[in-house]
Order: structure tokens, then C-alpha cells, then sequence
């Protein structure tokens, strides 16, 4: 879940590191503001400079004609519901600073450059020389002369050393205590006083984690939100509240499509070879659904049931069926759970599950409902 850069920034703050001064408006608010100022569109979405969502105001004339402009609008695929105005400020030096995952280390992985303000894929093309990385163990954690190495090999000195290093130990513990799966600063900037300021913020927060994150959250005032620009169907935000029934494995990330046969698929290439064979042969996928880990045997009867008993509108589906496919190795999922719940949903006379049908999974050796009619 990407969260908002005024939520990001809120919790930035909350680690120590200095952010611009600012006032958060929605579209009922009397929008006023009587210094220079930033502009900004409050969207989960990268790119808002580009897209006119960045917006540099001097006078209280230009806030009025610009926030009633870029309130309610799309950008980017996401209505502009609120705006962040900050105080201009006087940059000399801008840095790049992020925290993430190297996915092919398998590490969490610093990121830091002495040329901010600028997109880093650009920079890795034009100067990849000008980027440091610093892998690191989570199990070990982040150490302060991890730090000061990024900055000495960034070409600081001095207090500028001292406070980004200090920045960076700051982002990777919230990276770490948030289940994040980036933090970023972008720029980072340096003022003509001296201050180091997050001029701008992107925080991701992996969304099988966010149950551990209610209680930060609920003290920052930060929402829960659909991940992406597409909007959920009311079948899909279902399927969703089913997978929130607790967080062991997944069972209910749904996307609805327009034909008669439900798709359940455990793995995810062959849920995506499934689906594809389904509509290449003439069938008429109801909906793409991926399940994974060992969800809880409830939420498998539940996100059946709620397949089973789906509606057009006010109109049944009519003829119906729901496939069930699992695959994985002797230590992969444990299909028995699946199967169970499976068996205890609601029957209906109308609509039939077919049998599922397995390419290896855990508890082989478990009696099965695999080999024995479900219907």
C-alpha cells in the first residue's frame, strides 16, 4: 500500500528527520495560504510533477485559482481529493536517499546519490558512477558506520556527513519497524542554512503486513486504501474483506470478469496459464483468483461461498461452475485445508464445484477429498 506523501512525511517526521512547513486542504476546506508555496495533488502515485500535480503558488490569488482547478480532478488514474501546500524553500543541494529491497540479493539494499531531484532509472542510464548501494541483514540491522561509509563514498563531509548519515540511519529503521518495502527521499534537500529537509516522500508498506500496522495507523491518522489505480468492483472489495478475515495466506484477491466459470488457482504462473487456456479453448472466466501460503480453512469456505453465490446486478449468474487448482511440492502449501474448506460451503443445486485437481502439495500422505466426489 503506497500511502500519501503528507502520510509519509508524517512519519518521517516522527523519526526525527525535518520536513517542509505545510497545510493539508480537502475539497470542503476554505484553501488559503499567504506565503510562496508548493502545490501538491495528494495521490498514491509517482510522477505528479510531470502530470500537473506539482504546482508552484506566490500569491493567495494563484492558491485559490489552482486548488479549485486541481481538486476532484483525475491524475494519473486517482481523484485529487486533497492537497498539500508547503513553504517554498531555498535549495543549494539536492540528494537522493531510499531504502528497498534488492530482490535478486534478497537484502534489504540503501540507495544514495548526490544528484536528487531527479527520477534514479534516469540516473542509472546517465550516471550509474554517481549511485551508492549498501546491502545489509535484517537480522543484523543497520549500524551508524554503515552510514557514513554511503556518505563518504557519496562525496560527503563534514556536518553534511554528520546529519545525512543520521538521515539514513532514521529511514532504515522505519523501513525495518513499518514493513515497508521502500522509503524514499527524494530530494533531500539542502538548505542555504544548512538544514537537511525531505522535500518530498514515498513510503510502499507490504500489504500482507498491514495488519501489523493498525496501531501506527490509527496514531498518525493514516487510512487504508486499494493498492494501484484500478477501482474494485463491490464482488471484488468482498473477495477483499474475506482475505482480511485474518493474515494467514491468501484467499480472496479477486479480479471480476464477465462469464460463468469461477477460477480458484493456487500458484502463480499456473494461474496465469489457467486463465490464459480457459478463454484460448472458448471458456468464459468469471474471475482471476490467486491463492497462496495456507490460508485458514474458513477463508477458503467463505471465498468459495462468496464465488458460488455470485450476482449481476439484481440477476443470478445462471449456470455456474467454480474450478479449483492447486499446485506446489511436498513442502509447499497444505492443500488439506483448501480441500476443507472447500467441503464446507453452502450448497447450492443450481451450481457445482469441480473436483480439484493437484500437480503435487503438501500433506500428500493426509486422506484427501481430492479422491472423492465434492459435490
Amino acid at each position: 500500500m503506497r500511502l500519501l506523501e503528507h502520510e509519509a512525511k508524517t512519519l518521517l517526521k516522527a523519526q526525527g528527520i525535518s520536513i517542509p512547513s505545510g497545510k493539508l486542504f480537502t475539497a470542503s476546506s476554505d484553501v488559503t495560504y499567504d506565503k510562496p508555496g508548493v502545490l501538491k495533488a495528494q495521490i498514491p502515485a509517482g510522477g505528479r510533477g510531470k502530470a500537473g500535480g506539482v504546482i508552484f503558488v506566490n500569491t493567495p490569488q494563484d492558491v485559490k485559482r489552482e486548488s479549485a482547478r486541481i481538486l476532484g480532478t483525475n491524475l494519473r488514474g486517482h481523484t485529487v481529493e486533497t492537497i498539500l501546500i508547503e513553504d517554498q524553500l531555498e535549495i543549494q543541494k539536492e540528494y537522493f536517499l531510499a531504502v528497498t529491497y534488492d530482490t535478486t540479493a534478497k537484502s534489504p539494499i540503501l540507495i544514495f546519490s548526490s544528484e536528487g531531484g531527479i527520477e534514479i532509472e534516469e540516473l542509472a542510464r546517465s550516471n550509474p558512477e554517481k549511485i551508492v548501494r549498501e546491502r545489509f541483514s535484517v537480522r543484523k540491522g543497520f549500524h551508524e558506520f554503515q552510514a557514513r561509509n554511503v556518505g563518504i563514498a557519496g562525496g560527503l563531509k563534514g556536518k553534511e556527513l554528520v546529519d545525512v548519515s543520521s538521515i539514513i540511519e532514521r529511514m532504515v529503521r522505519l523501513f525495518l519497524s513499518c514493513d515497508a518495502t521502500i522509503v524514499e527521499i527524494n530530494p533531500l534537500g539542502v538548505t542555504s542554512k544548512g538544514e537537511c529537509i525531505a522535500c518530498d516522500a514515498h513510503i510502499d508498506i507490504e500489504d500482507e503486513a498491514l495488519f501489523r500496522q493498525r496501531i501506527l495507523f490509527e496514531k498518525y491518522g493514516i487510512g487504508k486504501r486499494q493498492s494501484g489505480a484500478r477501482h474494485q468492483s463491490e464482488f471484488e472489495k468482498k473477495a477483499q474483506a474475506i482475505d482480511d478475515l485474518d493474515h494467514r495466506g491468501v484467499a480472496g484477491r479477486v479480479i471480476e470478469f464477465d462469464g460463468d466459470l469461477g477460477l480458484v488457482i493456487g500458484g502463480g504462473g499456473a494461474s496465469l496459464t489457467t486463465f490464459d487456456a480457459v478463454g484460448k479453448n472458448g471458456g468464459r472466466p468469471a474471475n482471476y483468483c490467486e491463492i497462496g501460503g495456507n490460508p485458514s480453512v474458513l477463508k477458503v469456505k467463505e471465498l468459495t461461498k462468496h464465488l458460488l453465490f455470485k450476482t449481476r446486478g439484481e440477476e443470478d449468474c445462471g449456470h455456474y461452475e467454480c474450478r479449483f487448482q492447486y499446485s506446489g511440492g511436498p513442502g509447499g502449501p497444505r492443500c488439506d485445508q483448501r480441500d476443507s474448506g472447500i467441503r464446507k460451503r453452502p450448497f447450492r443445486n443450481d451450481r457445482r464445484v469441480q473436483n480439484p485437481w493437484c500437480m503435487g502439495r503438501g500433506r500428500m500422505e493426509d486422506p484427501s477429498p481430492l479422491r472423492s466426489p465434492i459435490l
